[in-house]
């Protein structure tokens, strides 16, 4: 394998270790601070206030790269961004329904389908049938195997801790829906890339030819991802009356933490894209495996997050083996992606 796809796919593992702990910071925050008092900030921060403040500094000439792509280069990344931001909080409304790990193996599942075909049945479809193009698949089709472990290990620790059933709550039907709305939604960050070549040759024409090729896309797409996730915190804030408790007490720790998080999360996106273009530029392939890795990578670091700040003590043995299982086939899926990676080269 070439040093410089070794590289990218270290890159996707450091940005997944981001991706993978962005929320740990949330455990810190007091009980009753609103969820929007929380995830309102944390969006502000994550698709509007970084890029300003990170874009122009990272990317001299960001805004005339902008010019140079033109609205045809700029409009579908903008605009799949959008849908990212609405997936993100698509997936937060199916948690009502089914629960966390349900919801989270279902949205996992379409991410990681939508986000690895997508990409090649619009960039690249001709690599379908070649050696690279089904080892792919085969990978994409083994992590999904370890997401439905690692799905079923989250529903034998609910049950476990709750004594009983962790069936669907309410209407079971409406909330598999949802997650599985909620992934094909953000999904569409891998496929915003996709379409992101004009503004790539743009900052390449502008001499930004080194790490710092991709941000210009990611931070466009962070900014689709402003109108839909904060439109949406707003309206939470505005119907639960909550704008309020951002002068109570513990509401400054809240907006700090959020604004860890939001570092994170950024961090995390933005190697994706430093990533994906070590493995073939953003678009087909090299995006198809680079989303279908930092999906597994951020799975595996979720999981290992969640025993070191102990949520698997009081799972039960079965949960334990599950989700040791499915860390297991991702590891094997993200090998199996490598060597995909390397019959094409």
């Amino acid at each position: 394998m070439e040093f410089e796809v070794v590289v990218g796919f270290a890159i996707l593992l450091f940005g997944a270790m981001c991706g993978g702990s962005f929320g740990l910071p949330s455990k810190f925050v007091r009980k009753d601070v609103p969820w929007e008092n929380l995830w309102g900030p944390f969006f502000f921060f994550a698709t509007l206030l970084l890029p300003l403040a990170a874009g122009p500094a990272l990317v001299p000439g960001l805004f005339g790269i902008y010019a140079k792509a033109g609205v045809a280069g700029l409009l579908l990344p903008l605009a799949f961004g959008v849908l990212w931001g609405l997936g993100s909080m698509t997936l937060g409304l199916s948690f009502a329904y089914i629960g966390l790990s349900l919801a989270y193996a279902i949205n996992y599942g379409g991410q990681i389908i939508v986000g690895s075909i997508g990409p090649m049945l619009i960039a690249t479809p001709e690599k379908f049938g070649t050696k690279p193009g089904l080892v792919t698949l085969g990978g994409v089709a083994v992590c999904l195997v370890g997401v439905v472990l690692c799905g079923r290990a989250g529903i034998l620790k609910a049950a476990h801790e709750a004594g009983g059933s962790a069936g669907p709550k309410k209407n079971g039907l409406p909330g598999l829906l949802l997650a599985l709305a909620s992934g094909v939604l953000c999904a569409c960050y891998a496929i915003a890339f996709t379409f992101a070549g004009k503004i790539s040759e743009a900052a390449g024409e502008a001499a930004v030819t080194d790490w710092r090729n991709s941000l210009p896309a990611t931070f466009l797409i962070l900014f689709g991802g402003f109108f839909s996730s904060c439109a949406y915190c707003a309206v939470k804030l505005c119907k639960n009356k909550t704008w309020g408790r951002f002068q109570s007490p513990g509401a400054g720790a809240a907006v700090g933490i959020a604004l860890v998080m939001a570092a994170l999360h950024d961090a995390a996106v933005g190697l994706f894209g430093l990533g994906a273009s070590k493995l073939g530029g953003l678009g087909g392939l090299g995006v198809a495996i680079g989303y279908t890795v930092f999906m597994a990578f951020a799975i595996i670091v979720g999981n290992l997050n969640g025993f070191l700040t102990g949520e698997w003590r009081n799972a039960g043995k079965p949960a334990v083996r599950w989700i040791c299982a499915g860390i297991a086939v991702l590891v094997a899926a993200v090998c199996i992606l490598g060597l995909g990676k390397a019959f094409e080269n």
